[in-house]
């Protein structure tokens, strides 16, 4: 599968991949938890001072983080036609700050190292029966899958760009449902034969 990791090091790959993981949950609860235009506005500055400082490492996810805020744009336009000024403010800026703190996550950590602390933080549910490393190969399928099909889409949209000069958009649908159905075929075939059934 393919990877939003980026291999240009930056000081935030310098950072244990729990200490990251548990500033991106903390921040982000933080997002919701206030409703003050000026707190989100500043929020809004230190995502967007944190993606510059991350410099080339962003190269991969640019078109990606584009299209977060145009979507943060249609929702805030949602809100606008229905006279909710403020909420469409809180509404974009929160949406656009979490993606940033995801993304920054996402360039700068390895997913064995996002699945070695999820593994560290599920191991004490064994004294409760449950076989948490089954549930943190779940969660490092969801987070890989997830990763895998924006990779694919940016491979779909170049590849649709090289061929017309125009952006693929809905009409990338159908060939990446077709490849991300055959990525989870090979993945579950793979588990299957490792695992035994």
């Amino acid at each position: 599968m393919g990877s939003l990791y980026s291999e240009h090091l930056t000081w935030l790959h310098r950072w244990p991949a729990g200490a990251k993981l548990a500033c991106m949950a903390l921040l982000g609860t933080l997002l919701f938890l206030f409703n003050e235009l000026w707190l989100l506005a500043a929020a809004g500055l230190a995502c967007a001072l944190l993606w510059c400082s991350l410099g080339p490492a962003t190269h991969k996810v640019r078109r990606l983080i584009r299209s977060v805020l145009v979507a943060a744009a249609l929702v805030a336009g949602f809100h606008l036609w229905l006279g909710r000024p403020d909420v469409a403010a809180v509404s974009a800026l929160r949406l656009a700050c979490a993606s940033t703190l995801g993304v920054a996550l996402t360039v700068t950590t390895r997913p064995t190292d996002l699945l070695l602390v999820l593994d560290a933080l599920l191991a004490p549910l064994a004294r409760l029966g449950l076989r948490p490393e089954r549930l943190s190969l779940q969660l490092a399928l969801m987070l890989r899958f997830t990763e895998h099909f924006f990779v694919q889409w940016q491979k779909l949209d170049e590849a649709h760009r090289l061929r017309t000069g125009r952006p693929g958009g809905l009409r990338l649908i159908a060939p990446l449902t077709v490849q991300m159905l055959q990525a989870a075929q090979r993945v579950a075939d793979a588990l299957y034969a490792r695992l035994g059934g």
